[in-house]
């Protein structure tokens, strides 16, 4: 890459820097090197931004369905056109590797189109009068200017999927994007603007998030919230959006199980999980965390999946053949460093990784530990990162226990060759999603959210619109 951008606020339409003038540097994880900055919201531009806001929500709730479909569309478009640039700045501020990084801008293009047909369809309905004469109509309104809080491990997937339900239901959106991967959410943004959508219809802010927002989320121009991020954060911004009486939406943390029964193709199992623990390094809120298998299959998944993390080029994400970048940030390394060392200190047996690589660049090795007690942080807190934790079960019964144990229900995923079997432990375990014998979540027709502290509705599928719209009932007799 060339160069990184200046990545400025959005507001009312305009690139501008914060108005105090300040910015936070950016640092490229794979070599600890500044490569650029990010303005600096406070106060006086998050109400220029309210501002805007309140009057893009009174244009674009009046632009047509079809309309704003076709707008979408041509963004979807735009983006795809220049994936390859956005793909760069992507992997040079959080280190993904560069085809992970593409693969993350056309999926965000797909997203938005798939929004943009869904929005063409949140009919409203005509209910059966007991009365002559009597019409009863139910009508679907979007439900104002959204706050959107979104973190940096998927800096365009987290922020396209919050910004196409708003736009697509006539809402307008002011987007907290990660301070620490700024600049491809930015190029989301860019699309959407050369693309057409009006002034004030999309806001961008950078800045310190817990005063972005205790700022946003009590306004009374704000009329919903969306957060990804950690379960703790996002309980307390739950509580202050239900102390104001905003509809929220809460994509939370995780720390999924991954079963795999005697039955199932044991190989297939631990290649295919090998590839979604791996990716993004880990930093993935429906990564599998906890590997439970059954006793027979148990030496053979182990050493097939210790084999396969073994082999994993990790490398600067610039890199070519590089398939595993470094962490997203220094705060990382020390975070699994420590989770590591505590199993350890439990007597869990480390197969293969467990260190930092090199002392430039948040590197670190993909690690396999197995046979750890339930006490063990890591089997407690989510991981979020290249650690595997393998531990064995012997029966169906003893794998449900263990895989309910926790608080966590955002993701699950099974391997079995039994039909019986695949559908009792669909039905038992407590979970958003459940993927079965392939990896199959997260695509934007099908709903992504979970259970318990793993939040509550879902960001994809047709339930996704439906936080963004408000249900207005009207009855009218004749004259």
């Amino acid at each position: 890459m060339a160069s990184y951008p200046k990545v400025q606020l959005h507001i009312d339409g305009e690139w501008r820097d914060a108005r105090s003038g300040k910015v936070l540097e950016i640092i490229n994880p794979a070599t600890e090197e500044v490569i650029g900055t990010v303005a600096h919201a406070e106060k006086v531009d998050l109400d220029e931004a309210l501002a805007a806001a309140e009057r893009g929500f009174a244009l674009w709730r009046k632009v047509s369905v079809m309309d704003r479909s076709k707008l979408m569309r041509k963004a979807a478009d735009i983006l795809r056109s220049r994936a390859d640039a956005i793909a760069a700045m992507l992997t040079a501020e959080q280190g993904k590797p560069l085809a992970e990084a593409k693969g993350e801008v056309l999926a965000g293009a797909d997203i938005i189109d798939w929004f943009a047909e869904e929005g063409r369809r949140a009919y409203g309905r005509v209910i059966p009068a007991r009365a002559e004469g009597v019409y009863q109509l139910v009508v679907r309104e979007p439900v104002g200017p959204v706050a959107a809080f979104t973190p940096w491990n998927f800096p365009i997937n987290q922020v396209v999927r919050k910004l196409s339900a708003a736009l697509a239901t006539g809402c307008s959106i002011i987007v907290k994007a990660p301070e620490e991967t700024p600049a491809s959410p930015a190029e989301l943004i860019r699309a959407f603007v050369d693309a057409g959508v009006p002034k004030g219809v999309i806001g961008l802010v950078y800045g310190v998030p817990a005063e972005i927002s205790s700022y946003l989320i009590p306004h009374p121009v704000i009329r919903k919230v969306t957060f990804t991020g950690s379960t703790p954060v996002g309980k307390m911004l739950a509580a202050m959006a239900g102390q104001h009486m905003k509809r929220a939406t809460m994509e939370l943390g995780g720390h999924a199980p991954a079963i795999v029964f005697d039955d199932a193709d044991v190989q297939k199992a631990a290649k295919t999980l090998a590839v979604a623990k791996f990716r993004n390094a880990g930093q993935v809120c429906v990564s599998p965390t906890r590997f439970l298998i059954q006793e027979r299959s148990f030496d053979q998944f182990l050493e097939t999946f210790t084999n396969t993390a073994k082999a994993i080029k990790v490398g600067n994400g610039m890199e070519e053949g590089v398939t595993m970048g470094p962490l997203a940030n220094d705060r990382r390394i020390p975070s699994i460093e420590a989770l590591v060392q505590d199993a350890v200190n439990c007597g869990a047996k480390l197969h293969t990784g467990g260190k930092r690589i090199g002392n430039k660049g948040y590197f670190y090795e993909p690690t396999v530990i197995s046979d750890l007690p339930l006490s063990a942080r890591a089997m407690n807190e989510e991981p979020f990162g290249p650690l595997a934790l393998v531990n064995r079960f012997s029966d169906f019964d003893e794998v449900v226990a263990e895989s309910n144990r926790l608080p966590f229900g955002l993701a699950a995923y099974a391997f079995t060759g039994s039909a019986t079997t695949a559908q009792a432990i669909a039905a038992k375990v407590e979970t958003g999603m459940m993927t079965i014998n392939h990896l199959g979540l997260a695509l934007p027709e099908v709903p992504f959210g979970g259970v318990k502290d793993s939040g509550y509705g879902s960001e994809g599928g047709a339930e996704a619109i439906e936080p963004y719209l408000v249900t207005k009932f009207v009855t009218q007799a004749g004259l």
